[in-house]
Parts: structure tokens; C-alpha cells; sequence
């Protein structure tokens, strides 16, 4: 299984929807997905539609109880896509970990060997504590979200020092599949300004795709659907359906037919 770590400190910049319609759209393509919400807020849950009534168990259980995998996964509405929601009992497992020896390892036990999925996405918080470190530790490769603003620049330098740190000290086989440019608005001069910066810096780890600011997208969550579902045909949609198919170009190889 591929496990790929949807990450970014800063907050605001897409991660849920990206996590959300990356993983859609990957499953509308016949790979049999899972997305693991690791936001205490559990908004990846509630724009999946996955009521609190549903998360008897969740992330929490995952990391810190250390239930079984399947225990945790619930089915959602969308065929090929399956789930282990987050609730606020997240929130403490940061300060439960910390007096655990294996603290930065649980995610990863907690995924290896399953046959279940062929990809599995991980929406993280928006911060690098615990919860992050899990998540980078367990993950295959990493995609940036990065919000075209200047403040987003600042951010990513220092990701790529966390990432570094991590490949040194926990997964020497982290890489960044790409960065995802979001909130992109082409009459604003500066959004370019942030792109072709960006660009220049990164090269072709930037995807050519890039998600618009769209009120559809915006809208989605509210409505408990991945906006793939709620408009296939507005320009955010359209935009991750591109990005999907950016990101299939870029896994290895023996998993692209999966």
C-alpha cells in the first residue's frame, strides 16, 4: 500500500479538501483507497459525511489504544473509499504519547502489512507535532498543499527542514511527490508572483495543476460530500480530477495498474 502524508504546518491551505478530493478521485479510478482523518477537528470526517455517530472507533483508538486497523475503518458513500475518521478524543493524544517509548512509530505499526488498500491518504494537522511526525514516519511520500501567498513560502521552508530531520532520524525513504499550489485566483498579480516563485524554487516538483479559489469547493463540506461528488463539472473539481491524474503519473511504477 502507498501512503501518502498530505501535509502542511500552516494552516488554511487546503489539506482537508485536497485530502478529501485526492482520495475521491483516486478511487472513482478503480484504487481501492483509504483516508485517515489525523486532524482533531475532524473536518476530512464531516466532509466525508461521516457523522460522530459513526466514529465508535477512530484515529484516537488507532494511535493511542492501538486498536486494529479494521476496527477503525468505516465505509463511506463513495464506492472504492474507505475511512478512519478522527474525533476530539485526537486532540489529547499528543500529551498521552509523549510517555510512550514507541510515540512516532504507532501509525506506522499500525499500517504495516495491510493488503486492504492500495493507497492510503493521510490528512494531517496543521501543525508538526506528534500527530505529523506519526504520519511522515508511516508515509511513503508527501504532498504540500501550499496556498499561493507569501506567508506560504515561509511555511514550506520550514516543512522541508521537518522532512529532512525525519528522513535522518525516522524514514530515510520520505520523499515529496509534489507540491499542489491552492487557492489560486488569476486575477490576483501576487498568486502569480507566489507560483512562478515557488516554481523557480522547486522545478517540476510543483504539479502543473493548480486549484482554484472556487465557491463549489467551499461549499462541499457543508453538504458532507467530497465536491467531486456535490459539482463533478466546476473548475475545482476539474482541477482535482487533473491533480489525480498528475499524481497516478508520479507513483511507481508496479502500482499505477492497481
Amino acid at each position: 500500500m502507498i501512503i501518502i502524508a498530505i501535509a502542511n504546518q500552516k494552516g488554511g491551505v487546503g489539506k482537508t479538501t485536497t485530502a478529501i478530493n485526492i482520495a475521491t478521485a483516486m478511487a472513482a479510478t478503480g484504487w481501492r483507497t483509504l483516508l485517515i482523518d489525523l486532524d482533531p477537528q475532524g473536518n476530512a470526517s464531516t466532509g466525508m459525511g461521516v457523522g460522530s455517530d459513526q466514529r465508535e472507533s477512530s484515529s484516537y483508538d488507532l494511535l493511542v489504544e492501538q486498536s486494529p486497523l479494521a476496527e477503525c475503518i468505516v465505509p463511506t458513500t463513495i464506492p472504492g473509499l474507505d475511512l478512519v475518521p478522527a474525533t476530539v478524543d485526537l486532540s489529547g493524544a499528543e500529551v498521552e504519547l509523549v510517555a510512550v517509548d514507541d510515540r512516532t512509530e504507532r501509525l506506522r505499526s499500525a499500517l504495516a502489512g495491510h493488503t486492504g488498500h492500495d493507497i492510503c491518504f493521510i490528512d494531517c494537522p496543521p501543525s508538526l507535532g506528534l500527530l505529523t511526525l506519526n504520519a511522515l514516519n508511516a508515509a511513503s511520500t508527501l504532498l504540500v498543499p501550499l496556498q499561493c501567498e507569501f506567508f506560504a513560502l515561509e511555511g514550506l521552508s520550514q516543512l522541508l527542514q521537518t522532512v529532512e530531520r525525519v528522513q535522518q532520524r525516522f524514514n530515510p525513504q520520505l520523499g515529496i511527490i509534489g507540491v499542489a499550489l491552492t487557492m489560486f485566483d488569476r486575477r490576483n498579480r501576487l498568486t502569480d508572483q507566489v507560483a512562478d516563485d515557488v516554481r523557480d524554487c522547486l522545478g517540476n516538483l510543483v504539479f502543473e495543476s493548480v486549484i482554484p479559489r472556487n465557491v463549489r469547493l467551499s461549499e462541499a463540506p457543508s453538504h458532507g460530500l467530497p465536491a467531486l461528488v456535490y459539482d463533478h463539472s466546476c473548475p475545482g473539481s476539474r482541477a482535482y480530477i487533473a491533480l489525480a491524474r498528475e499524481l497516478i503519473g508520479r507513483l511507481p511504477e508496479q502500482r499505477k495498474a492497481a
